[in-house]
């Protein structure tokens, strides 16, 4: 069996063409293929998931993209500041279902945020990480035949009035935060480094 994922430290990317080649891996993968977590960051778009709703949306043109991607969930934005941890897993290899996935995600970022002093939790109602009620991260994915892609977004020191023209993951009103505004002052490839090697202690069987 393959042992832990490679890790591959992107640097900025741009979405679509990150969205294609992930897509083009997962394709192209047969059962023997290593795992792989991409750590990346895009410029400034919003993304829609298979279930986005208008309603959501941008409610006026701020200049920022619309792209309708694959995954699951509704509009979130990724932008300079928030760091981006593609998970390309063989699920059906790992014995791993899509919720115990999104748990595992969740807990890895609230380990990091533990280990920085800060109290964090995922919801299973309305998956990602939160503190006090504010989303610091956001998770989507999509499975193909048992392989997943997409994955999670950790806020770092984003411009986060980007989230004020939409409806963060579906949710009117929802706060939106950042590690920087929650006191920890360790740089996004820090946090990064952490946020992978947490995934990877939890995907070991």
């Amino acid at each position: 069996m393959p042992g832990a994922p490679r890790l591959r430290r992107l640097g900025s990317t741009e979405y679509m063409a990150t969205w294609e080649a992930m897509r083009a891996f997962t394709a192209a993968r047969d059962p023997a293929t290593p795992d792989e977590l991409w750590l990346t960051a895009h410029p400034s778009v919003y993304t829609v998931g298979i279930a986005g709703r208008a309603e959501h949306l941008p409610r006026a043109d701020n200049g920022i993209a619309v792209v309708r991607t694959d995954r699951g969930g509704q509009v979130t934005w990724h932008g300079p500041g928030q760091l981006i941890l593609y998970t390309l897993l063989d699920l059906a290899r790992l014995s791993l279902g899509v919720r115990p996935l999104v748990r595992l995600l969740e807990d890895a970022v609230v380990a990091v945020l533990a280990a920085h002093g800060v109290a964090a939790r995922g919801d299973h109602a309305a998956p990602g990480v939160y503190v006090d009620g504010a989303k610091v991260a956001a998770l989507g994915l999509r499975v193909r035949q048992g392989r997943c892609y997409h994955g999670l977004a950790l806020n770092v020191d984003p411009d986060l009035s980007a989230f004020e023209a939409i409806d963060p993951c579906g949710h009117p009103g929802l706060p939106v935060t950042s590690t920087r505004r929650l006191g920890i002052g360790a740089p996004e490839a820090e946090l990064g480094e952490a946020l992978a090697t947490a995934v990877i202690e939890r995907l070991r069987p």
